[in-house]
């Protein structure tokens, strides 16, 4: 067997007993290589499985790998019985959680200044499904919590990182106004 396939294997394995994602660091340690040749090794690897009439998949997420399942199989995978099921957001949590992507890191009330309305409950629910986390404090008065999307938000939309966002359209960005006089 050549080093390659020896390799290959070994991070298969290891992305398997991991079950959830590998940072390419942990990887690299392992595999005995450097950051930059074991990401050429990814690389490949996903093109392989990207390529090949498998039932899995590698992705990156964020830095870090992971076997999953493709999704064009989720049906029959719920078939099981015991998989998670899906639960879908709100309008409500979709817009918040929108804002917070493409404006990350931002306050809760900079998200209710674009929104016009409390958001402390579509906040719990977002930090409930792991979507979004506190990602520091401002540096204003009262210190408020930053929010930032997480790992499980780029795999649950399938980005691999949050550089992958569409671009927003120049009409679909609100404008914020501040100390705006109501007549």
């Amino acid at each position: 067997m050549d080093s390659i396939q020896k390799i290959e294997m070994i991070i298969e394995a290891l992305l398997f007993a991991s079950g959830d994602s590998l940072p390419i660091e942990k990887i690299a340690e392992i595999i005995e290589n450097d950051k930059k040749t074991t990401k050429a090794i990814m690389s490949n690897l996903m093109y392989k499985f990207q390529n090949a009439s498998r039932g899995i998949i590698i992705r990156e997420i964020g830095g870090a790998y992971q076997l999953c399942t493709r999704p064009e199989l989720d049906e029959h995978i719920q078939q099981l019985g015991t998989v998670r099921k899906k639960q879908g957001l709100t309008p409500q949590a979709y817009e918040t959680l929108a804002i917070i992507a493409y404006n990350q890191p931002v306050t809760r009330a900079y998200i209710e200044q674009i929104r016009g309305v409390n958001s402390d409950g579509v906040l719990l629910t977002l930090t409930d499904r792991n979507l979004i986390q506190e990602v520091g404090r401002d540096n204003t008065p009262g210190k408020p919590k930053l929010y930032g999307t997480t790992e499980e938000f780029l795999r649950a939309f399938g980005f691999s990182s949050i550089k992958e966002l569409p671009p927003l359209e120049m009409n679909e960005i609100p404008e914020v106004y501040e100390n705006v006089p109501l007549d």
